[in-house]
């Protein structure tokens, strides 16, 4: 190793992002940050590269014959978004994901569309098995710029408790 590295390595500090175990109370809201607009090349590419060949999501007459205005976002895309808009606030500050239940999809998204969303605490628990650990479980909501709901899930992660120095 390089004298420039080791020297970085010296001086570098860990910075803990997220939130903690103790920062997630039963019934707190999180308003997720500004959204996600979903472009029409976003999601062909996503339908492409997850080999989902459903023709709604990459053929435009296709999806206008079946009483949409053009193509719709592959669902899935719409998923990842809108989790992944809920992990800065949720579940950043580190810990295992221990699944989704009840995902359920309430509205088409088509390219253009803004999503954005917002998560409850439904629930918390110590971590029977590890000690540094709780169990924390959240509704989030997905709406697109017409604050329509186009989808919600509840998600649970094993979150670290506040370390106290």
């Amino acid at each position: 190793m390089t004298q420039a590295a080791e020297d970085f390595r010296a001086r570098a500090r860990l910075v803990p992002k997220g939130h903690t175990y103790d920062d997630f109370t039963p019934g707190r809201v999180f308003r997720h940050h500004w959204g996600r607009t979903i472009t029409e090349s976003e999601s062909t590419t996503f339908t492409t590269l997850t080999l989902h060949f459903n023709p709604h999501y990459y053929n435009a007459e296709y999806a206008r014959a079946h009483g949409h205005p053009g193509l719709v976002v592959n669902p899935l895309l719409v998923f990842t978004t809108v989790f992944g808009l809920s992990v800065e606030d949720l579940s950043e500050g580190g810990g295992p994901f221990l699944g989704v239940n009840e995902l359920s999809f309430h509205g088409s998204v088509y390219p253009g569309d803004t999503l954005t969303a917002r998560s409850l605490v439904l629930d918390r628990r110590l971590s029977d098995s590890m000690k540094d650990f709780g169990i924390v479980t959240w509704h989030t909501e997905g709406f697109n710029q017409q604050d329509q709901r186009v989808i919600d899930f509840k998600r649970t992660n094993l979150v670290r408790l506040r370390r106290v120095s």
